[in-house]
């Protein structure tokens, strides 16, 4: 499964956010997108997972273009969870998870069969839901929310999973407890990831490589050590670091506004 964008350049109505950026996302990769607040992360996010249009250039999955694919073709291929949830939280678990089957109905389907069924009931058990499957979502922890939707997006039984700072309303228990579990479905599932993350030391932790981007274009995209030098942290975000090597490889300290 690879994801490639060539020139891609993307924005709001007559304002370019995204220019030209050219990157490969490598099968079975976790890539992680960092840079300052409005340098573009989330708005790349949402060009690639088809909320907004290209202005120029273009994304392709395996070769096919995805704005000029179907969207139950790509749903099929491409999982995205968003920062902000907006679907019913009237519902329970386990009714959130079964619609990520809809991929994989016709329009006239309506019933989830036994291979719908199982693959529900492996999302849950994959994300440590099983449990809390008839609970209301609105009535979870922000930790087991986030947990919910993952399992949606399971469920879709795509294999590039696309994810807007999923830790962002989440303490530190939590955010290394989820992003724990990504890396477990990253290696055992097989899923290649692209994760747009506030923490750069979270970022470090946890990702194959890192793209960095600054006013909308890429600038860096490499390893978490060849990335988090002093002065590419210095370029992206006008602070002064130093690199620390630890048990968990190398983290960044912040050393002074620059």
């Amino acid at each position: 499964m690879t994801l490639i964008t060539k020139d891609f350049s993307t924005g709001y109505q007559n304002k370019e956010v995204i220019k030209s950026i050219n990157l490969t996302l490598k099968n079975v990769e976790w890539l992680g997108i960092i840079g300052a607040n409005g340098s573009g992360k989330s708005t790349f996010l949402k060009g690639i997972s088809r909320i907004l249009e290209p202005s120029s250039g273009a994304a392709f999955l395996n070769g096919q273009n995805i704005h000029l694919s179907s969207t139950q073709g790509i749903a099929k291929e491409i999982s995205v969870l968003p920062q902000l949830q907006t679907l019913d939280l009237q519902m329970t678990v386990y009714e959130l998870v079964c619609l990520g089957r809809s991929p994989h109905k016709r329009w006239w389907e309506t019933d989830l069969n036994e291979k719908d069924l199982l693959k529900v009931d492996q999302s849950l058990a994959l994300t440590d839901m099983t449990t809390l499957k008839n609970k209301p979502v609105r009535t979870l922890s922000g930790g087991q929310r986030q947990r919910a939707f993952l399992s949606l997006a399971l469920a879709q039984d795509a294999k590039t999973l696309l994810l807007d700072e999923p830790t962002t309303f989440l303490d530190v228990h939590y955010q290394l407890q989820f992003l724990d579990l990504l890396k477990g479905l990253n290696k055992e599932q097989k899923l290649s990831i692209i994760t747009v993350i506030h923490d750069v030391n979270l970022a470090a932790r946890y990702c194959d490589r890192i793209a960095v981007l600054k006013d909308g274009s890429l600038i860096a995209l490499d390893s978490p050590g060849n990335v988090l030098t002093s002065e590419l942290m210095k370029e992206a975000f006008k602070v002064e670091t130093c690199q620390i090597e630890t048990p968990i490889g190398v983290q960044v300290y912040t050393i002074k506004p620059y």
